[in-house]
């Protein structure tokens, strides 16, 4: 019988939650949560296998165990951008925990970037930062901006890494907020990608990661859902991961347009 993986490897960690949770255990419950944590270590390995299996050695070295990771943008040009309004390069320093494990700069031409700030056609390399090696590139094409109801050229990202593609990201169609489909290398829809929700589905919830007035002021996430899910709008929905803008000091805010994302 051939069973998808993943939902395997989430049944089996379910059912191992349970047993533990069981003070005595028979002999009979005992030798069954044996093979479980057997099976357990056998699918997580063959997900990462099959996720880790593409890709330069700097991207499987970084990737393959990461679980968090901190995205910060310079300062960069920034004060070219306010006294000229000529919209600089963007530059960015990627972190796990307080080490820096990666940078990128994007490559553009100077007069898209003036004339079609949220548009233009942009590359950007992510290289390792102690030997510039390639981790993952990452090229977004010429496109309409983000915006609602609209039925051409949809925003999208391609990403690769040693020459082969990994996956796309790309704008859904949408009438309120706005919502992106990530696929692998051959096409197929892993998984959505969108903000917190309310009123169904009509409003971002921005009150998700605290009051607006407090510690959630100026964080706003987009979280990631797997393709299958069905219930993905609302604060309640279940979601497998996160990316969450994090907000800067207030000059930085003001002055600038340098973000921080985790």
């Amino acid at each position: 019988i051939r069973v998808n993986s993943f939902f395997l490897y989430c049944a089996i960690k379910n059912t191992l939650y349970k047993l533990e949770a069981v003070t005595s255990l028979t002999k009979f419950n005992h030798t069954l949560f044996l093979l479980l944590k057997k099976e357990q270590h056998k699918v997580r390995s063959y997900i990462m296998g099959e996720v880790m299996d593409r890709g330069t050695d700097a991207c499987k070295n970084h990737f393959a165990e990461c679980k968090v990771m901190n995205i910060r943008q310079t300062r960069r040009g920034w004060l070219k951008e306010l006294l000229l309004g000529c919209e600089a390069k963007t530059e960015f320093k990627y972190f796990t925990g307080k080490n820096q494990i990666a940078h990128s700069l994007e490559d553009s031409d100077v007069c898209e970037r003036c004339w079609f700030p949220q548009c233009y056609n942009w590359k950007m390399v992510v290289k390792e930062a102690n030997t510039d090696a390639e981790i993952i590139s990452v090229h977004r094409p010429k496109s309409l901006c983000v915006m609602a109801c609209k039925d051409c050229t949809p925003q999208e990202a391609i990403v690769t890494s040693n020459g082969e593609e990994m996956g796309r990201v790309k704008e859904e169609y949408f009438y309120c907020v706005e919502s992106f489909i990530i696929t692998d290398a051959k096409g197929d829809p892993k998984y959505r990608v969108h903000p917190p929700t309310c009123v169904r589905g009509m409003c971002v919830n921005y009150f998700t990661e605290g009051c607006m007035c407090g510690r959630g002021m100026c964080k706003i996430p987009f979280w990631i859902f797997d393709i299958n899910q069905e219930k993905t709008d609302g604060g309640d929905a279940v979601h497998i991961g996160k990316i969450l803008k994090k907000p800067k000091s207030v000059m930085t805010e003001i002055f600038t347009e340098a973000n921080a994302f985790e």
